[in-house]
């Protein structure tokens, strides 16, 4: 699985970016080293990655920012956060956010390897095609457009943003918190019920195609998510 895989090293720490750099390689991982949140930026749209490892105490940006703007801009980029917090606010935070996993320094490198392993594997099995689901929808990316039951929605940007995030993870639980990060242009100059009145317009144009349908699923006190 190693061979030939990129992975993305945001770290700020020469020795401790050495010792990430020397076990993936060794493992046959194709590591690339950034010191900022600024040169990672510039290597993502350079060039392609199979996972992310980032540091949160950057000297140029905080780690969960950058996460957020790499969630905007490639959703299914895994990713991990290696820092020195060692409070359980930190953790919870990233992982909220929709971080794959979690390493607090000092850590050992082979444990390292093999949680960014779990993370390749994990991101790497099959998921059934939107036809093949039991909830039919069919998403056209490049005219940002879904049909459901081949009805075409009249969806607004963040509408179909939201509806396109839920179909591409079914099953998976996103807390509002994330789901007004990875949608929204500017999450904090939003409202907190912003997503779920968007939440209830979605129900309501999908249940005017099909009056008995109701795919998205509240999760109380967690979010919501895609029937499977």
């Amino acid at each position: 699985m190693s061979a030939g895989q990129r992975i993305l090293v945001v770290e700020d720490e020469p020795a401790i970016a050495d010792t990430i750099v020397y076990a993936l390689a060794t493992e046959g991982f194709e590591p690339h080293w950034c010191a900022t949140a600024g040169a990672a930026r510039d290597a993502l749209a350079a060039e392609s990655f199979a996972l992310a490892i980032l540091d949160i105490g950057l000297p140029d940006e905080n780690g969960f920012d950058l996460f957020k703007a790499i969630q905007r801009e490639q959703p299914q980029l895994p990713a991990l956060f290696l820092t020195a917090r060692t409070t359980e606010i930190d953790r919870v935070v990233g992982l909220e956010l929709g971080a794959d996993d979690y390493v607090g320094k000092p850590f050992s490198p082979r444990e390292l390897v093999a949680r960014v392993r779990t993370i390749l594997r994990r991101a790497a099995r099959p998921t059934a095609p939107a036809h093949e689901a039991n909830v039919p929808f069919d998403i056209d990316d490049e005219r940002k457009q879904i049909r459901f039951r081949g009805v075409l929605l009249e969806l607004s940007r963040y509408e179909y943003r939201l509806l396109k995030l839920l179909i591409e993870r079914p099953g998976r639980v996103f807390s509002r918190d994330e789901l007004m990060n990875r949608v929204w242009d500017d999450p904090a100059a939003s409202f907190d019920r912003t997503v779920d009145a968007h939440v209830k317009q979605l129900r309501a144009k999908l249940r005017a195609v099909d009056a008995g349908a109701d795919p998205i699923q509240t999760h109380r006190g967690l979010g919501y998510s895609l029937r499977e």
